[in-house]
C-alpha cells in the first residue's frame, strides 16, 4: 500500500525508500555511486545525450545540482562566462523549495553571499514567448537560451531518478551562431 501510494503521489524514489522505513519495511530501492558497472547504460545514455547536443552545452547534475558531466560547449559557456555565473541561477532554489531538501537548504545558503544579479536580466516581451530565455552578459557578450530538462522515467535507482541532464539551446541567431563558431575554432 506504501508503494502504491508513494507511486501514485509520483514521490521520488529517495522518499519512497523513507516512506518504507518509516512504515517499517526495509527500503527497496538502491542507491548505486554513477561509477557502480550496473550504471553503465545509463551512464552511456548520459554521454551519448551529452554528445548528440553539440555545439550547443548541456550538463549532468545531480539532486544537489552538483555538475556529473558536461560536454565540451558547456565547459567553454563556463569559461566566457565564469565558474561564478552558474551561482546566480535560481533554477537549484526551485528546487530546493519543492523537495524541502535540507542539503539543499544548506547548499542555497552556502551561495547566498556569491550571487551576482548583474550577470542576469529579465525577457523582454515574454508574454509572446513559448519558453522564456535566460539571458546572460559577460564582458560584452551576450547569450539567450532557454533550457530542456531530462529525466530518466523509469528509474528504479536512487541515484538515476535523481540525475537531470540540463540542454541548453540558443533563443536567438546571434547565440546560435556564437556556439557554432566556438565549435568550428
Amino acid at each position: 500500500m506504501t508503494l502504491k501510494i508513494s507511486e501514485t503521489l509520483e514521490v521520488s524514489l529517495r522518499e519512497r525508500n523513507r516512506w518504507l522505513v518509516a512504515a517499517g519495511f526495509a527500503p527497496l530501492f538502491k542507491t548505486r555511486p554513477l561509477d557502480d558497472p550496473q550504471m553503465s547504460q545509463v551512464m552511456s545514455a548520459v554521454r551519448m545525450m551529452l554528445t548528440n547536443h553539440e555545439p550547443f552545452p548541456a550538463v549532468a547534475v545531480d539532486r544537489a545540482w552538483n555538475i556529473r558531466l558536461a560536454n565540451p560547449p558547456f565547459e567553454r559557456l563556463t569559461a566566457m562566462l565564469g565558474v561564478d555565473i552558474w551561482k546566480s541561477i535560481g533554477g537549484a532554489q526551485r528546487e530546493a523549495e519543492a523537495s524541502a531538501g535540507e542539503d539543499m537548504r544548506q547548499i542555497l545558503t552556502e551561495m547566498c553571499p556569491y550571487q551576482d544579479k548583474s550577470f542576469l536580466w529579465a525577457a523582454e516581451d515574454t508574454a509572446l514567448l513559448p519558453v522564456l530565455p535566460l539571458r546572460m552578459a559577460r564582458n560584452g557578450v551576450q547569450l539567450s537560451l532557454f533550457a530542456v530538462i531530462a529525466t530518466f522515467g523509469t528509474a528504479q535507482d536512487v541515484t538515476a531518478d535523481e540525475l537531470r541532464i540540463e540542454s541548453l539551446f540558443p533563443a536567438d541567431e546571434a547565440t546560435e551562431q556564437l556556439f557554432r563558431a566556438a565549435a568550428s575554432s
